[in-house]
């Protein structure tokens, strides 16, 4: 594929950094908006410079011109918007968390693997150069013995909690959560590194229904591993990976992956390969890559693993008695 011609399906700060990651890449383009209202997706375009706006989304995905959608709309509508761009020919990339349920997750990769589509999740994480310095990093530690991830960020619309209303990030109508938005990072940074863990469990705070922080246990076969994840909290984020021989500690944690410092008994080490961009540049610009190459293999690779990120995910808000439409 010589060019990505994107059509985006909402409107939010992540679509904006999204877009801004596109301006400075080869090989990609917006070429249309769709919002369900002609102000919001108006104005979108109109920031990135485009004419082409939808608010009825069949007309959307039958646009010749899109070859590409990128989903980033409240988390339950993914499984149902993604699968509506697969069977319409379109390949997708897809907002964390990608879907709310396994079955989904699995379904959707089987679908554009049989239609010979590219389906990307748009995790940044996957995408950050420091991911394979922390993997290369890794050995040097020796055997893994306790692992600690903490992503605290307090979130403006706890405030609107707070005050009796709903957004939708808090809203397990719309599958919000602190889990499935800010604490997936952490799962997901534990499975790309250690693969799925043998068993799991979630305690979360709840406040109506929905959980604003908690802790995700997970039970490896060799270690523990913790991860904490709030929105109604400020904190310190980091990840931080302890073995016999050493530790490795990640700046701005799993969302950020911003340095990898390395200390054992023989040396004290700080590694990055990443400068001060915003981290979906890194995720824009190798998508565009991996597209243009037509490395269909790595992106399968990476679904594969995002199922075993949406297993994890699954049974432990479930188990917590954090319930969604369709449970």
């Amino acid at each position: 594929m010589n060019e990505i011609r994107l059509g985006t399906i909402g409107s939010g700060s992540i679509v904006h950094s999204v877009l801004d990651g596109v301006k400075e890449t080869d090989g990609i383009r917006l070429a249309a908006v769709y919002s369900r209202t002609q102000e919001k997706g108006g104005a979108l375009a109109a920031e990135y410079g485009v004419s082409k706006v939808y608010t009825d989304m069949d007309a959307f995905l039958r646009d010749d011109e899109i070859n590409f959608v990128y989903v980033a709309s409240p988390n339950l509508l993914h499984y149902e918007q993604t699968k509506k761009a697969l069977l319409a020919g379109k390949n997708v990339i897809c907002e964390k968390p990608f879907c709310t349920r396994a079955a989904q997750a699995r379904e959707l990769t089987a679908l554009a693997k049989e239609r010979g589509l590219f389906l990307i999740d748009a995790v940044p994480t996957a995408f950050l150069p420091n991911l394979e310095v922390l993997k290369r990093e890794l050995p040097k530690i020796g055997r893994i013995r306790l692992v600690q991830g903490n992503y605290s960020q307090y979130s403006s619309r706890y405030d609107l909690l707070l005050k009796g209303e709903l957004p939708n990030v808090f809203n397990p109508q719309y599958a919000g959560g602190s889990l499935m938005d800010i604490n997936f990072y952490n799962v997901y940074l534990n499975v790309a590194l250690f693969g799925k863990p043998r068993s799991a469990v979630y305690y979360p705070n709840m406040r109506g229904g929905i959980d604003t922080s908690g802790i995700v246990l997970m039970q490896y076969e060799d270690f523990v591993s913790e991860s904490v994840g709030a929105k109604d909290t400020w904190g310190v984020n980091f990840f931080q990976i302890e073995g016999e021989r050493g530790y490795l500690y990640v700046r701005d944690g799993s969302n950020g992956l911003s340095q990898v410092r390395v200390v054992t008994s023989s040396a004290d080490e700080v590694f990055s390969e990443q400068d001060e961009r915003d981290r979906r540049f890194y995720e824009v610009q190798e998508l565009t890559r991996l597209v243009r190459s037509g490395d269909y293999d790595s992106i399968y690779r990476r679904l594969d693993m995002m199922i075993q990120v949406v297993e994890v995910l699954e049974t432990v808000r479930k188990d917590a008695g954090i319930l969604f439409p369709g449970d």
